[in-house]
């Protein structure tokens, strides 16, 4: 249940995100909702009578894991939603599963989960990202595209980086704990880049639906489904809890077809199908794995 509120739920993010940075600072925007989305977090623990009982060790852990996936992976993506549309984001995310493998595999901590329903589903993944991607080649020409596409990368990898060490680096804190710590310290990380980075005069033109799409990412984005997505992290393996990755962009390319006009075309159904694919053969090689 809790792979699925991320997968529904993060796949509207994009849409969310797209609105959002259109007239805030991509940075302060990202930094500003998980540095209140992680404090909101700590405040309902508080009240509901818990302790935010973590050790030094495991706030380390956590500021690390926060840097990676909120602020390099989430925050970064925001910025290239600037450039790019939400449905390309969304799938070059979609390959996310193929670097947490590789990291996995590299690092020596996921070795034998590597079996050939993992490499078929990874691949098809893999396929089913570079048939939408063809549609956007000709587009590669403008520099700020290029840039949009090329930082969704480098998010996407850090969210990997980030998804395995989380899992192999666990803390003993309770999981709502380790939300709110990870959310607060990446949405810190971002506001001090913004100040670096962001435009502020951006701020004169904001928006009543960048707002809006503000709250949304606080309430749903960050507090309801990452707590979902670290749950189902902990108990589950790594490069299945990261196949929400496959069905995210495809909400996304819907919401970004019917209300920003965002491109799609016959290939993005066969990348579909190609895709979930992936997603059905990944399944089986946990399944397989666990009955072993």
């Amino acid at each position: 249940m809790a792979l699925a509120v991320v997968c529904v739920v993060w796949g509207t993010t994009y849409f969310a995100m797209r609105i959002g940075v259109a007239t805030v600072p991509a940075f302060l925007f990202s930094g500003v909702r998980q540095v209140i989305a992680g404090v909101l977090m700590m405040v309902l623990l508080l009240l509901s009578g818990q302790r935010l009982a973590i050790s030094r060790r495991d706030i380390g852990r956590q500021f690390i894991a926060g840097t990676l996936m909120i602020a390099l992976g989430n925050g970064v993506v925001g910025w290239a939603e600037r450039y790019i549309p939400s449905g390309l984001a969304a799938l070059i995310v979609s390959i996310m599963p193929v670097y947490v493998v590789l990291i996995g595999y590299i690092a020596g901590t996921d070795r034998k989960a590597i079996n050939v329903y993992l490499v078929i589903g990874l691949l098809l993944g893999c396929v089913g990202v570079g048939l939408i991607f063809r549609d956007n080649v000709a587009d590669l020409g403008n520099s700020n595209y290029r840039y949009g596409v090329l930082a969704a990368f480098f998010a996407c990898f850090c969210w990997a980086a980030g998804t395995v060490y989380t899992k192999h680096r666990p803390s003993a804190a309770k999981t709502l704990v380790n939300v709110a710590f990870q959310l607060t310290s990446g949405g810190v990380v971002l506001l001090l880049g913004s100040i670096f980075l962001d435009d502020y005069s951006q701020l004169a033109t904001v928006t009543s639906d960048s707002l809006w799409a503000l709250a949304y990412l606080i309430i749903f984005g960050s507090l309801a489904s990452y707590g979902c997505f670290l749950y189902a992290l902990k108990h589950l393996p790594p490069g299945l809890a990261s196949v929400y990755a496959y069905v995210n962009p495809f909400i996304a390319l819907l919401l970004g077809y019917f209300f920003l006009h965002e491109r799609l075309t016959g290939i993005t159904a066969l990348a579909l199908i190609v895709t979930l694919g992936g997603v059905f053969f990944i399944n089986k090689s946990y399944r397989q794995k666990a009955k072993i």
